[in-house]
C-alpha cells in the first residue's frame, strides 16, 4: 500500500546520525516508497504465539465470544466464523474479534518479498501491546505486543515483574527483541521503518488507568486522564466518569493542561499534556529510538495518530526532544477533518518545521475516491493524473 505524505521543507545528538537541519524533513523521506503494514493482516509467521481469549480480554468490551478460534487464512472475508453463529450479533460487531495471527516473525519473512517489489521504506500500524485488533488501546506503550512475538506466555510474566512508572525497571521482551531484530533486518536491505503510535489517548488496561481503577483518588496517576467524578462506594450505581478520545470510553485520553486558545476539533490549538504521561511519552520514544541508547538499532521515526487532538505546545517539544536523539527521524502526522465529511484540515501550522515532517495527505485520498467512484466508464491510465491533481486552494 502506497502511502502520501505532505513534505515541507540541535540539542543532544546521538554520535551515529548525521545531523539534518531540525526545521527540514530527513532527505532520506523523501525519496522513499512507502509500504504500509497492519502487522495481524499480513502475515502469520509463528502460530505458535497466535493470541488467545485472555490476550483480548478488555474490561471495556464484551467477553469474547464462546468458542471463538483463529480464523483461517484463506478464508473467504464475508463468510461468518463458526463461533458467530449462535451469537446474535451482526457480522460487523463480530469483525472486531476476528484475528489471523499475523505477527512480526511474518513480517520478517517477507522482507525479501518487499525489497523485491522496490520498496523503501514500512510503515506499521501499531505494535504497541494491547488487547483489540487495531492496538490503538494500548496496555503498554513501552512492549510489541506479546501476540506479535514469539513467547506471549514468558512476556507476560517480564511486564509483571516490571514498574511501569520506572524506565530503570523495564526488560526487553521476546516480542521487543524480536521488533528489535525486524528493524536490523529492514536496516541491512537499506530500508526505513517508522511504527505508529497515540499518544492522545490509551486504552482501559493501560496500566497507569488500572491504577486509577484499583485506587481511585489514592492513584498517582489521576491526574494523567481528565478523570470527572470517582465511584461512590456507598452507591449501587458506578460514578466513575472520564473524557475519551472522542468520548469513547474505551479510549480515556490523556489529561491537556495549559491550554490557552480554544479547543475545537479540526483545529490546532495551543497547550500541553500532563507533566508525568508527557515523561513517560518521551521514556517510550527513547526507548525504541534509541535501544539501549544505540541510535543505528532504533526506528527511523513515528506516525502520530489523531495528531489534531493534541496541543501544539506539546508537539513541538516532542519534535526538539526526537531530534535530539536523531535528527534524521521522521514524524509525521495525521490531521483530520475540520467538518466531516467534505472539510478537511489546512495542513499549514503542522507543517512549517517546528511540529512535523509531514502530514497524513487524505485531502489526496478523498480527491481520488471521488474520481474513482463517479467513473462511468472503463478507466484508462491516461486519466489517472486528474483524479490526482491538487492545489493549495482545496483545503
Amino acid at each position: 500500500m502506497l502511502i502520501i505524505f505532505i513534505l515541507t521543507t540541535s540539542p543532544r545528538i546521538f554520535p551515529q546520525i548525521r545531523a539534518t537541519s531540525f526545521n527540514q524533513p530527513p532527505e532520506w523521506s523523501k525519496n522513499v516508497i512507502w509500504y504500509q503494514i497492519f502487522v495481524e493482516r499480513f502475515y502469520n509467521g509463528d502460530p505458535t504465539n497466535d493470541p488467545k481469549p485472555e490476550n483480548m480480554y478488555s474490561s471495556s468490551a464484551d467477553p469474547v465470544p464462546t468458542g471463538w478460534m483463529i480464523t483461517p487464512w484463506t478464508q473467504d472475508w464475508y463468510k461468518p466464523d463458526p463461533w458467530t453463529t449462535n451469537n446474535g450479533k451482526t457480522f460487523d460487531y463480530n469483525l472486531q474479534y476476528r484475528r489471523y495471527g499475523g505477527d512480526l516473525q511474518g513480517v520478517i519473512d517477507k522482507l525479501d518479498y518487499l525489497s523485491n517489489l522496490g520498496i523503501t521504506a514500512i510503515y506499521l500500524n501499531p505494535i504497541n501491546d494491547a488487547p483489540s485488533l487495531h492496538k490503538y488501546d494500548a496496555r503498554n506503550f513501552h512492549h510489541v505486543d506479546v501476540n506479535f512475538g514469539p513467547d506471549p506466555k514468558g512476556d507476560n510474566l517480564i511486564i509483571a515483574s516490571e514498574n511501569p512508572a520506572d524506565p530503570s525497571t523495564w526488560k526487553w521482551t521476546s516480542a521487543d527483541k524480536l521488533f528489535l531484530k525486524l528493524v536490523e533486518l529492514v536496516h541491512k536491505r537499506g530500508m526505513k521503518i517508522i511504527v505508529d503510535y497515540s499518544w492522545n489517548h490509551t486504552g482501559v488496561e493501560f496500566w497507569a488507568f488500572r491504577d486509577i481503577v484499583k485506587n481511585k483518588e489514592k492513584s498517582a496517576f489521576t491526574d494523567w486522564y481528565s478523570i470527572r467524578s470517582f465511584d461512590n462506594p456507598s452507591t449501587p450505581q458506578n460514578e466513575f466518569n472520564y473524557k475519551g478520545w472522542l468520548n469513547i470510553q474505551s479510549l480515556p485520553e490523556i489529561k491537556k493542561i495549559n491550554i490557552t486558545t480554544e479547543r475545537r476539533d479540526g483545529l490546532p490549538y495551543e497547550g500541553n499534556i500532563n507533566e508525568g504521561a508527557k515523561k513517560h511519552i518521551f521514556d517510550v520514544t527513547q526507548r525504541w529510538l534509541a535501544p539501549d541508547g544505540n541510535v543505528n538499532k532504533g526506528i527511523d521515526g513515528f506516525r502520530l495518530d489523531v495528531a489534531d487532538q493534541i496541543p501544539m505546545g506539546f508537539w513541538r517539544d516532542y519534535r526538539k526532544f526526537v531530534k535530539s536523539i536523531n535528527p534524521e527521524a521522521y514524524l509525521v502526522g495525521e490531521i483530520w477533518w475540520t467538518k466531516w465529511p467534505d472539510e478537511l484540515m489546512n495542513p499549514t501550522p503542522y507543517v512549517g518545521g517546528d511540529v512535523f515532517d509531514a502530514v497524513m495527505f487524505y485531502q489526496l485520498i478523498v480527491r481520488q475516491n471521488i474520481s474513482f467512484q463517479n467513473q462511468t466508464f472503463p478507466l484508462m491510465p491516461g486519466s489517472l493524473p486528474t483524479a490526482f491533481n491538487f492545489s493549495g486552494t482545496d483545503y
